[in-house]
Order: structure tokens, then C-alpha cells, then sequence
């Protein structure tokens, strides 16, 4: 088993997180549902794993700010 990394995102990538968590309205069109919050931010979280090289089903606060956590980091293939 890996061991845990720690990791600090930007600014700017905890606003994309905060900003895939807030409700989509729905427009009740013939278009179907919209994605849900959580559906948003797992997509969020799995972009920026790759961004930043870790598995995003591991990730885990670590207490320091909402900008650290710790996860298992991935190897990132050429």
C-alpha cells in the first residue's frame, strides 16, 4: 500500500471545488436531469487528481486549512 502525501491545492482550485458542490438548477426541458452536486464535485476532485498526480478516492483533510490534504499519490504516465 502507498503511503498517504500531503497536498496543497491553489486558491483557485479549492474555488472550482466549492463552485462544482453548489446545486445546478434544474430547466425542465426535454434535456433530462442535470449532473447532481455530488456527481459535479467527484468530477471536480478527479480532474484536479489528475492535475496534481493522486488518486482522488483517497483523499482525506489533514486539519491545516481547507487548501491541504493528504491522498495517495498515482504515478503519472508519459
Amino acid at each position: 500500500m502507498s503511503e498517504r502525501v500531503e497536498f496543497e491545492m491553489t486558491q483557485a482550485d479549492l474555488n472550482a471545488l466549492l463552485d462544482a458542490c453548489k446545486p445546478v438548477p434544474a430547466i425542465m426541458l426535454q434535456c433530462g436531469m442535470p449532473t447532481s452536486p455530488q456527481e459535479n464535485a467527484n468530477r471536480a476532485w478527479a480532474s484536479l487528481g489528475t492535475k496534481m498526480g493522486f488518486d482522488p478516492m483517497t483523499v482525506r483533510p489533514n486539519g491545516k486549512s481547507d487548501r491541504f490534504f493528504t491522498a495517495i499519490p498515482v504515478e503519472v504516465k508519459p
